[in-house]
């Protein structure tokens, strides 16, 4: 006992379990004793009170005969034959209450009122009375019936008879020490089997606690390993699946923290190196100058546009962009799209060809404008010159599809999943003079509409890319 009970900690989920555990067994196997030994007290009084129901019927008869003839030296034979002082006591009284014939006459001769004697009165009125009173001279507890005799309706007199419970008590008292010993090992060998069972349960809560305060504590990408088969095995699974999403988040995390020190270093870089150049003398020459200062403000919008991006992305990833939702024409949202970067693609030699149905779908404007612009700027980065970007629209079920299909190079298999990352430009077949955020905001743009993106792309077929979106409910 001393080797675990030291161990046990207070108000953890082991002594809790432990303590349930403990207290059911005790209430189970106490409530179990109790009925034990009351079914057994139970038995036992009552067939002493049926052996002593049946002894003084049977001698009633014999008493009540020898009564009748007045043979009195009969009944004090039938008394002495079957009353034994020692447990058994025996009396027969008259119609008045009168001791007759007793097997204890030396105790007896003590008595002056036999009507105080329990079951006197109730038999002397011709009542049946029995249960449990102290001896007549003594403290002991003793067991008694008193019955009347009677022939032809009339009264002869009375038939006492008592037992003691002194040895069945001594005996009981045995047997319930016995069961408090017994209740006692099972309880001690229940509470081990309980300390090692609650233990067991105890213990997978309390790795996967330290496991989650790891986690708390920036270890991401630790393994916790759990065999239970219950679902303790599926909260560990769990906890994995968000230990790996947390490193990978903290990955990307790093990851855009150092492409986004890179975006941001390199046109503070030039305008720098430009701002120097021309306090070194560059600006007395007006060719010189006019390029630096042209230098300096496609630097700086292209640094606005950066921070404008990345306050979109940060407002679209955190849920608080506000979207104002509603009807628009989806041929109408495509020709705005297309009259926009139309100047441009006129200057690259790229013609589109538009096939949109006219449907109505639910959403913000400038939103989705701001999205399908972000599209048809990457289609346009990676088109060659005389080539066709398609533009189709239509519906599929309840969403409506929006396709966009440039002639390029294509996209790498490889790449594909990882091609709205931000900041992603490792296929060269996708790098441009962006920031690489404009498909990543525009899959957040499109998420936010409970819409979907996917791209796909076959080599030098160049690159498709399928937007979902909600039809509005008519």
């Amino acid at each position: 006992m001393t080797g675990w009970l030291p161990r046990i900690k207070l108000n953890t989920i082991h002594a809790k379990l432990l303590a349930t555990y403990l207290m059911l067994t005790a209430f189970g196997t106490s409530l179990m004793a109790g009925y034990i030994l009351w079914s057994f007290y139970d038995y036992f009084m009552r067939s002493r009170q049926a052996d002593l129901d049946n002894w003084t019927s049977a001698l009633s008869e014999s008493v009540a005969d020898a009564l009748e003839e007045k043979d009195i030296q009969r009944v004090k034979v039938l008394v002495k034959r079957y009353g034994a002082p020692q447990s058994v006591t025996l009396r027969v009284f008259g119609q008045q209450g009168s001791l007759i014939a007793t097997s204890d006459p030396k105790l007896d001769s003590q008595v002056k009122d036999w009507q105080l004697v329990p079951g006197m009165r109730e038999a002397l009125k011709n009542h049946i009375e029995q249960g449990i009173a102290k001896g007549v001279l003594s403290n002991e507890d003793r067991l008694y019936i008193a019955r009347p005799i009677e022939r032809k309706g009339k009264l002869l007199g009375v038939i006492r008879m008592s037992m003691t419970l002194e040895q069945f008590q001594r005996q009981f008292a045995k047997v319930i020490w016995s069961i408090l010993g017994t209740l006692a090992v099972t309880i001690i060998l229940c509470a081990l089997i309980s300390s090692r069972f609650a233990r067991s349960l105890s213990k997978p809560i309390e790795i996967m606690r330290n496991f989650a305060i790891r986690l708390g504590g920036g270890h991401f990408g630790d393994k916790l390993t759990i065999h239970e088969n219950n679902e303790l095995d599926q909260l560990a699974a769990e906890l994995n699946r968000m230990s790996e999403r947390l490193a990978s988040l903290d990955q990307e995390r790093r990851v855009f923290l150092a492409n986004v020190s890179h975006e941001l270093r390199t046109p503070i870089s030039n305008v720098q190196v430009t701002v120097d150049a021309l306090k070194g003398g560059a600006y007395e020459e007006p060719d010189l100058r006019d390029r630096f200062f042209q230098t300096i403000e496609n630097e700086t919008k292209r640094l606005s546009q950066l921070i404008h991006d990345l306050l979109d992305l940060g407002r679209l990833e955190a849920g608080v962009a506000e979207l104002e939702k509603q009807a628009i024409s989806l041929h109408g949202l495509i020709n705005r799209a297309v009259n926009a970067v139309e100047p441009r693609m006129r200057s690259v030699r790229i013609s589109t060809q538009v096939n949109v149905d006219n449907l109505i779908i639910l959403g913000d404007p400038e939103r989705l404008l701001q999205a399908i612009l972000n599209l048809l700027d990457n289609a346009i980065k990676h088109s060659p010159a005389n080539s066709q970007v398609v533009i189709s629209g239509y519906s599929q079920g309840k969403q409506a599809v929006i396709q966009i299909q440039d002639q390029g190079k294509g996209i790498n298999e490889n790449d594909l999943p990882r091609i709205f990352e931000q900041f992603y430009t490792t296929d060269p077949s996708r790098k441009g003079s962006s920031n690489g955020l404009g498909l990543a905001i525009a899959k957040r743009i499109i998420e936010a509409h409970q819409g979907s993106i996917i791209a796909s792309s076959s080599p030098k077929q160049g690159a498709t890319f399928t937007v979902y979106l909600p039809l509005k409910d008519k």
